[in-house]
């Protein structure tokens, strides 16, 4: 069995980049950084070592991403890694790995303050369907039970 799952927490660098396909779909990018520990090995010390990450988010799902957050804000991607290759102008190969996001999540408030948990702070007044916020399946499967664990 292959699994190709990701679930990253970081700050957006930079505001959201929305565009639309030829078919309409929205498909927003948000680039993501995500801070590792690991110790320095010349100090001894513990330092923070940033990895940035671009993500795809689709849809209504895009639109809203592209609508509510800018840079700095924290979010919580779920989704899966996308391999590409292609050619640039100069004709030199090129590559990345994208994350396709499933679910995005809006942490923190657009004030900075608590939000209990949805993303927004409750005096933000700002409308979101959380339905645009779950996977496509979800619903779709039944739950696990203990008895469907492999360990």
């Amino acid at each position: 069995m292959n699994i190709n799952r990701v679930i990253i927490t970081g700050n957006l660098t930079a505001d959201p980049t929305l565009s639309h396909l030829q078919s309409g779909t929205a498909v927003c990018e948000l680039r993501v950084a995500v801070n590792g520990r690991r110790k320095d090995q010349q100090s001894g010390q513990w330092v923070d070592k940033p990895n940035y990450f671009t993500v795809k988010v689709w849809g209504n799902q895009g639109e809203n991403a592209a609508k509510y957050l800018a840079k700095g804000r924290p979010v919580a991607i779920d989704g899966r890694l996308d391999w590409r290759q292609w050619d640039d102008q100069s004709g030199n190969k090129r590559q990345s790995v994208d994350i396709i996001a499933d679910t995005v999540q809006f942490l923190g408030s657009r004030e900075g303050g608590g939000d209990g948990g949805n993303g927004f702070a409750p005096s933000a007044g700002v409308p979101v369907d959380q339905s645009d916020f779950q996977p496509a399946n979800a619903g779709s499967a039944p739950a696990a039970s203990e008895d469907d664990i492999p360990f």
